[in-house]
């Protein structure tokens, strides 16, 4: 199967528009999508998105998902390995990387001064 993404030269992001919540985060976290697009019921197709947080909002429990995942922490502080309530964990500062395969549990997760992460996501093989 080819890569789903269009070829985009170098544009200005319009980040104040087409923000959404990820299905299963809480209302203080929202993804931009700025290119491809993830099936995971077939399990194919790769997306870049930006993920931010907004500042104190944390998740509750561990993410697995099907798909390898790469995020950069672009700004902001993220903390990972919090508990149901946000506390705990190890904070990371701005250029910090990970990269995760399919089913590697990661998270919980928060921010106490917001962040913006760049996340690629993609089914193996590419």
């Amino acid at each position: 199967m080819p890569v789903n993404k269009k070829h985009d030269e170098f544009y200005t992001l319009d980040m104040t528009t087409s923000w959404e919540v990820p299905a299963g985060y809480p209302a203080g976290i929202q993804q931009k999508i700025i290119s491809g697009g993830l099936d995971e019921e077939n399990r194919r197709g790769t997306r870049t998105r930006l993920l931010r947080f907004a500042p104190g909002v944390y998740t509750t429990a561990p993410f697995s998902h099907e798909y390898w995942e790469e995020v950069y922490l672009v700004s902001g502080d993220l903390i990972v390995g919090s508990d149901a309530n946000g506390e705990g964990g190890k904070s990371f500062p701005p250029n910090t990387y990970a990269c995760r395969p399919p089913h590697a549990p990661h998270g919980p997760f928060k921010s106490v001064n917001g962040c913006l992460l760049l996340e690629m996501h993609y089914f193996d093989p590419v």
